[in-house]
C-alpha cells in the first residue's frame, strides 16, 4: 500500500506570494515569529509577532480562521511593530478554558487574550479584531481596560442576525475531514468565488493540519472537542440573547475610540440597521464602508484595511 502523500508546508515561506500577490515590496522574509504565552497553568496562546520593538497594533481572527489571516495587512503595515494571537482553540494555540467551552462566550476569549497582551503588546496603541475576534475586543475593553486604547472592529457587531451569517456557517459546519487537500480546496474555493485560488491554497495550508493518514482536518476548535460538543457550530457568530445583550451593553460602555470597518458586499454580515444601532448606543463611533469587501475585509482588501488601521491607530 502506497504512503499518502505528503504536502509540504513552511509556515514562514509563504509570504512572497502575499507580496506578490497584492505588489508589495519584498526584499526578502519579514521579521516575524512565533511568541506562546501561558495564560493559565498548563494552557498557551501563541501569537505572531511583527517587527522589530514594542509592538503598537494587536490582531485578533475571526471564529475558525488563525492569526495567518492577518498576513497581508501585516506586510502592509511594515516596518510598524504588531502581534497577530491565535485564540483560544484555534491555530496553534490550546484549546479554550473551562468558562469558554461552558458558555461559548467571547468574554473567555478575552481573559486569555488579555494575558497575552499584557506579556506581548502592554502599550499597544489599538486593537482590531474581526467578526468573533471583534466581539472578544469589546469584551476586553471590560477585561483588561488598561491595555484597549482603541477599538477597530471589523464586519461584526454583537447581535448580528443569524441569516445573514448562514453562509458562513454552511461554510464551517462542513465535512470535520477531508480525504485529500485537493477536497478542502475545491470546498473552499466553492464559498470564496472571488478570491485567488492562490491565496485560498495558502489560508488552506496554514489553517488546517494533515494528518498521518493523509487527510486534512481544519487547525481551529471544532475538530479539538469532545464528540458531545461538535454540533455546537462555530463560535464565530455570536448566539441570540443574553450572550449578545451583554455584549451590546458593553458596547455602549466603551469609552475609548471605535471604529468600524464594514464589508458592503452580499456577503458581508451586517446591515444598515446594525450600523444605526452602533451609532445609537455609541454615537461617538467612526464607520468606513468597504464596497469591494465581505466580511473578511483583511482577505478582500488588506491593503485599504491597513490604511484605515495606520489612519485610525497612527
Amino acid at each position: 500500500m502506497s504512503s499518502p502523500e505528503r504536502v509540504e508546508y513552511d509556515e514562514f515561506g509563504l509570504f512572497h506570494e502575499n507580496a506578490a500577490e497584492y505588489g508589495l515590496p519584498f526584499d526578502g522574509p519579514p521579521t516575524v515569529r512565533r511568541e506562546h504565552v501561558e495564560v493559565e497553568p498548563g494552557r498557551r496562546l501563541s501569537a505572531l509577532v511583527w517587527g522589530v520593538g514594542e509592538p503598537e497594533v494587536v490582531l485578533l481572527h475571526g471564529g475558525s480562521q488563525n492569526a495567518h489571516t492577518w498576513d497581508t495587512v501585516a506586510m502592509a503595515l511594515r516596518p510598524r511593530p504588531l502581534i497577530a494571537i491565535d485564540l483560544p482553540g484555534h491555530g496553534h494555540s490550546d484549546g479554550p478554558g473551562e468558562r469558554q467551552r461552558a458558555d461559548r462566550s467571547p468574554r473567555g476569549a478575552a481573559d486569555d487574550v488579555a494575558v497575552v497582551v499584557r506579556a506581548l503588546a502592554p502599550h499597544a496603541s489599538g486593537v482590531v479584531g474581526m467578526s468573533y475576534g471583534g466581539l472578544t475586543a469589546i469584551a476586553l475593553t471590560e477585561a483588561a481596560p488598561d491595555v484597549v486604547r482603541k477599538v477597530l472592529l471589523v464586519d461584526v457587531l454583537p447581535g448580528l442576525k443569524a441569516e445573514r451569517a448562514r453562509h458562513i456557517v454552511d461554510f464551517v459546519n462542513g465535512p470535520a475531514t477531508f480525504g485529500r487537500f485537493d477536497d478542502l480546496l475545491t470546498r473552499t474555493m466553492e464559498f470564496n468565488p472571488m478570491r485567488s485560488i492562490s491565496s485560498l491554497r495558502r489560508g488552506i495550508l496554514h489553517n488546517a493540519v494533515q494528518l498521518d493518514d493523509g487527510s486534512w482536518v481544519w487547525r481551529h476548535s471544532r475538530w479539538r472537542l469532545g464528540a458531545a460538543e461538535q454540533d455546537q457550530s462555530m463560535p464565530d457568530v455570536p448566539a441570540a440573547g443574553a450572550v449578545s445583550e451583554d455584549l451590546l451593553d458593553t458596547l455602549g460602555r466603551i469609552q475609548v475610540p471605535l471604529l468600524l470597518a464594514r464589508g458592503m458586499r452580499p456577503d458581508s454580515v451586517l446591515g444598515d440597521d446594525d450600523e444605526a444601532e452602533l451609532l445609537r448606543r455609541l454615537p461617538s463611533a467612526q464607520v468606513v464602508h468597504f464596497d469591494e469587501a465581505g466580511h473578511s475585509i483583511q482577505g478582500d482588501m488588506p491593503l485599504e484595511l491597513a490604511a484605515t488601521i495606520q489612519t485610525f491607530i497612527p
